[in-house]
């Protein structure tokens, strides 16, 4: 900033526009070069996805598979009815995760808020057992969108004593361990319930309880596909709100934001997206506190406009990874997902608490 004196007591500062404007060109091209390096990274992951299994694939023959629909009989069924919908839904629900987890932050005004380890995906992953134990075996079916039903009401309620909690306490570490503490007794009542089902196929359940992508099905794929765009589209169309929230509820107010019915939506968006996640794939750990961090990290901001969308590819990109860390790691045995997005999440948020320990 430049200084024009006038006489000896009049000083005019005079802004240094150019400064300025090669500071957001600078941002912009630290944006999209962020953005590209999350989209080559995507689709360098997809590919290998579709390569790595028990049926090797050459590049050629993926590339036939998917584009020109040739390749093995048994090859193309392998990736068209196993690999592909479970890629896909690795893709859509770590998205949805990650953008979950921003949403409480943003809520909670705090970065080691998720769905997680608030408890949230605990109790949706509660609600889900028991509704399936009800349907199985009353009617030997249930739809994905009575899962999604199930699995956010499990996670309001969840969310509803997380609220009632921070009402009373101060501190965010307490409210941590509340959630920490909801987490567990409704895993208790999940495992509980699962070990004396008699069906073989609630008996299942407890792999989905412990998290994984394995047995999507293109019907699971669609529906995830439609809840988890709808609710991440209005989570952006929030953008603006949300970066007014950041700055403080008396400045959201000052700009017309009507904080009662903001904190509802996020809420609920936020629920919904979780929802999903565990209806489809049970609970997933760190996902929702690790990749918002390291996005707003990598991009040197917080501004929703631009975190959103990042924190969607970053979450598509890190469960895509840790899925085919857990699917060739220890082959043909199957790790649950959570195992390795704890190994790779659990490190990361350590180092966010010591660094805000710190005041860094």
């Amino acid at each position: 900033m430049l200084i024009l004196r006038l006489g000896r007591t009049a000083k005019i500062p005079i802004v240094d526009w150019n400064g300025r404007k090669n500071m957001k060109n600078k941002a912009k091209i630290r944006y999209i070069a962020s953005f590209l390096m999350l989209t080559a990274f995507l689709l360098v992951l997809i590919f290998w996805n579709i390569n790595s299994g028990s049926v090797s694939m050459t590049v050629r023959e993926v590339f036939q598979i998917l584009f020109q629909k040739g390749g093995d009989e048994t090859a193309r069924n392998i990736v068209w009815s196993i690999r592909l919908p479970r890629i896909l839904a690795a893709l859509i629900l770590g998205g949805a995760l990650s953008v979950s987890g921003f949403l409480l932050q943003t809520f909670f005004e705090n970065p080691i808020a998720g769905p997680f380890v608030l408890g949230i995906s605990s109790g949706a992953k509660m609600i889900v057992a028991l509704a399936m134990i009800y349907f199985i075996g009353h009617y030997q079916v249930v739809s994905s969108y009575t899962l999604i039903i199930a699995a956010f009401i499990g996670s309001l309620i969840a969310t509803g004593f997380i609220l009632l909690v921070s009402r009373r306490v101060q501190h965010m570490a307490t409210l941590l361990v509340a959630g920490i503490m909801i987490g567990y007794i409704c895993s208790a009542v999940t495992d509980f319930v699962v070990t004396f089902a008699e069906d073989s196929d609630i008996v299942n359940l407890h792999g989905w309880s412990q998290g994984s992508f394995s047995g999507m099905s293109w019907s699971n794929v669609q529906v995830a596909a439609i809840v988890v765009g709808i609710a991440a589209l209005l989570a952006f169309l929030m953008s603006k709100p949300i970066g007014a929230y950041q700055l403080g509820e008396a400045y959201a107010q000052s700009m017309g934001v009507n904080i009662k019915a903001f904190r509802v939506i996020l809420i609920l968006l936020s629920s919904i997206l979780s929802a999903c996640v565990t209806a489809f794939a049970g609970p997933i750990s760190f996902v929702g506190i690790a990749v918002p961090y390291l996005v707003k990290r990598g991009l040197h901001t917080s501004r929703p406009l631009v975190v959103i969308p990042g924190t969607f590819l970053g979450g598509a990109v890190f469960c895509m990874f840790c899925d085919l860390i857990a699917r060739m790691a220890f082959a043909p045995t199957e790790l649950n997902i959570s195992t390795v997005t704890s190994v790779f999440g659990a490190p990361i948020v350590i180092f966010m608490m010591l660094r805000r320990k710190r005041g860094n």
